[in-house]
């Protein structure tokens, strides 16, 4: 029989520690290094920290000894208390406004070598609100804040008996720009609370689409898109567990906001009129239509108490396609003296700011008995 053969073994290189280094009789085993791992390419133009989120320095203390990092909101309940604890050398604090008014000894701040702690105890419906800080940069140099040293959180606390953070206003007169958001404060003391908008007159729920008019549980209402059919009474209710609140009522006052100050030119019906001639100064603005003017006059005359004479007029005119608003003031001055003779200002202003022109006016002398032969 023949004896089975047994499986070749294919050769294989294997890795050795050593090598021999030079050759012929000369040669030596030297001990083989492993080759240095690559390093990743280093971004020389990359500023230190780039592209990292900002660090919390900002902690609640669940228990003697015990911390856990905060989130963006805290629910807790009426009556509970907040402990927080903010890292840094030097801390400044911010929490809700009327906390600084307390006399009830319900808000404790200490400071230590390398933190500071927050205390509010036997907390209320009207705590509710944003709790932040930051620490101040003071070792080398002047103390400055650290933009990436900051921490904040906001805090409900829960009342079946309050939904809404308390005020004392009634009535609150809001300005409904049309240059910016308007905010309607109605802050909630839950996050689990639902809140709608509502009308007064004729009552109605407004609709929330989130682009026009949208909602955030620790702000309120936004009106991002401002239009004359939002002024009037609304308010906010607000629902939970049963219990049904309305808000502060919010009165809106629909404001049409210019897009910038008033541009105004100004010029003189003659440049150099004669003793005892008449002449008037006029100064035009031209804007978007619905936006108020104001004029302001400054004259040579006003130093020996010559009164004003102003008319205004405000009219409608097509400017390249586009309907725009003129607005004009026109300075009247009757049988002029040597005293009219100088600048004529004129201030112009709107909600947006103010702007000046100014035009020069010479007074010639009289021409008596006809003209010079």
């Amino acid at each position: 029989m023949r004896r089975p053969q047994a499986p070749e073994k294919k050769a294989t290189r294997e890795s050795k520690p050593w090598v021999a280094q030079g050759t012929g009789r000369k040669a030596k085993l030297v001990s083989r290094k492993p080759l240095p791992k690559a390093k990743p390419p280093m971004n020389s133009t990359a500023a230190p920290g780039a592209g990292k989120p900002p660090v919390s320095i900002l902690s609640q203390v669940v228990a003697r000894g015990q911390f856990q990092k905060v989130p963006e909101s805290l629910a807790l309940q009426a009556g509970d208390a907040l402990e927080l604890r903010c890292r840094g050398r030097a801390v400044r604090w911010r929490y809700p406004a009327h906390l600084q008014d307390d006399e009830e000894g319900r808000l404790r701040v200490k400071h230590y070598a390398k933190f500071s702690q927050l205390l509010v105890v036997n907390a209320t419906a009207a705590d509710t609100g944003e709790y932040s800080c930051w620490s101040l940069q003071c070792q080398d140099s002047p103390c400055q804040e650290g933009e990436d040293r900051t921490g904040k959180t906001f805090v409900f606390f829960a009342d079946p008996q309050e939904l809404f953070v308390p005020t004392e206003d009634y009535y609150e007169v809001v300005q409904l720009r049309t240059n910016r958001p308007t905010l309607l404060p109605c802050q909630v003391t839950s996050p689990l609370a639902r809140v709608t908008l509502h009308r007064e007159f004729p009552p109605e729920e407004v609709p929330v689409d989130g682009r026009d008019i949208s909602y955030d549980v620790r702000r309120g209402f936004t009106i991002h898109r401002s239009r004359p059919s939002y002024a009037g009474s609304l308010f906010c209710m607000a629902s939970l567990g049963g219990v049904r609140q309305i808000s502060t009522k919010y009165m809106l006052v629909y404001i049409n906001y210019p897009s910038s100050a008033p541009k105004p030119t100004v010029r003189a019906s003659g440049t150099s009129p004669r003793v005892g001639e008449n002449f008037i100064v006029t100064c035009t603005v031209l804007g978007e239509p619905e936006v108020a003017v104001d004029f302001t006059w400054e004259y040579p005359g006003q130093k020996v108490g010559r009164p004003p004479y102003v008319r205004e007029r405000t009219d409608l005119v097509r400017r390249g396609g586009q309907v725009r608003q003129e607005a004009e003031s026109t300075l009247y001055v009757d049988e002029a003296r040597d005293v009219d003779a100088g600048l004529y200002t004129c201030r112009a202003e709107n909600l947006e700011g103010s702007a000046s022109a100014t035009t020069r006016v010479r007074v010639l002398p009289a021409l008596w008995g006809g003209q010079p032969g």
